[in-house]
């Protein structure tokens, strides 16, 4: 394949032309890091795609400024049959060159300081980092001992030769380093710790936050607390797992929200809204409201959404089109209700006092966040 017009053209699409990181992504073979992916269909099955077989799709692919998905629930692309249909959650991806170089730029990378890229995937940021910086200052850790080994075949096979580490980022991290870039959302509280930990005094952490959109980076200060910003920017991750696949959805009270009347029943102020894809609303309603799970359906006209929470509550909203949406809800939350306080203020002030906001993440991986007279926090 005549790789190098291809990636070229996509470091001018991601890049400026005086960025340090147009030359690394120009130089690197990104379809070699992703052989093989899988893609949802109109009726969302996943369909394998493999680029060996069909290399005109393949360089398509491999150098368009998009996430392509490598593994759904515990199966790899790599491993999968093209009969395979697995099910459950996108677990890895190759990420968005475009996402990656913002990510680098957030770090505030330097020469000789030693980088830990968090959440290897496909090994793009590596590759990227290890272009830019030399193998020897950087280090690429993710949870999944195959991608780990699969990532680093690949990126020796682009002439690079970083530190592959397999480990769980919210248990312990080896090594102490000047630079963190995660492309995983990282769970405030003592999950955050092991993280903070690995930071030197004077190092920089840029992260996104689990459940939300939110890009924090901040600086290590001597007393251990990270102080920063909520970047005017966000980025939707994948959450850090501990173990194979994400744990079970609340499946049942997915059911519950789908089926019954509820405790309360009322007519919404505001039309049903895709919560997950309402980036700043969902980031939002995980400082209100945290461990809400959503989702969001749609047949003709008619939408509905649904959000559960591990305590028991759920609730749905309909509606057709932009209508007022009929709203029921059960167990000791209101959440639809919750939801509507933070749009009635979006409604009222025109904005939400997230992006921008001052942050302080403390040693035990609290994060407060503050704005004028708003304070919030997560992890606690």
């Amino acid at each position: 394949m005549e790789w190098e017009s291809r990636a070229s053209a996509l470091a001018d699409q991601v890049t400026d032309p005086d960025s340090r990181w147009l030359a690394p992504v120009a130089h690197t073979a990104r379809h070699k890091l992703v052989p093989r992916w899988w893609e949802p269909d109109e009726s969302g099955r996943w369909v394998l795609h493999d680029g060996p077989s069909n290399p005109e799709k393949w360089a398509e692919a491999g150098y368009a400024d998009r996430s392509l998905t490598t593994r759904v629930g515990t199966l790899h692309a790599d491993q999968a049959n093209p009969e395979d249909q697995p099910a459950g959650l996108p677990t890895s991806s190759a990420t968005h060159p475009s996402l990656l170089v913002r990510m680098l730029r957030h770090g505030r990378l330097g020469d000789g300081l030693p980088l830990l890229d968090l959440g290897t995937g496909a090994g793009g940021l590596t590759a990227y980092a290890c272009r830019r910086l030399g193998a020897g200052c950087v280090t690429s850790v993710d949870v999944d001992p195959y991608l780990v080994h699969s990532a680093g075949e690949r990126l020796a096979s682009l002439g690079h030769h970083p530190k592959m580490v397999t480990a769980d980022a919210t248990d312990h991290l080896p090594g102490r380093y000047e630079r963190i870039v995660s492309t995983v959302g990282l769970p405030a509280g003592s999950g955050l710790r092991p993280v903070l930990d690995s930071l030197v005094h004077g190092g920089r952490l840029a992260t996104t936050l689990g459940r939300t959109c939110l890009i924090v980076t901040g600086w290590k200060h001597a007393n251990g607390d990270v102080v920063g910003v909520v970047e005017r920017d966000m980025a939707g991750f994948m959450l850090t797992r501990s173990g194979d696949d994400y744990p079970p959805a609340l499946a049942d009270l997915f059911t519950t929200a789908r089926t019954r009347e509820g405790d309360e029943r009322s007519t919404g102020r505001y039309p049903v809204v895709d919560v997950a894809n309402a980036w700043e609303l969902r980031s939002m309603l995980e400082v209100t409201t945290p461990g809400v799970e959503v989702t969001y359906e749609t047949s003709g006209r008619t939408r509905t959404a649904h959000m559960v929470h591990a305590d028991g509550s759920w609730a749905r909203a309909t509606a057709e089109w932009a209508d007022p949406p009929e709203v029921h809800q059960g167990g000791p939350q209101r959440l639809w209700t919750a939801l509507e306080r933070i749009r009635n203020r979006l409604a009222v002030e025109g904005s939400l006092p997230l992006l921008g906001a001052r942050v302080r993440i403390t040693p035990d991986g609290v994060c407060h966040l503050f704005r004028g007279q708003w304070r919030g926090s997560l992890g606690q």
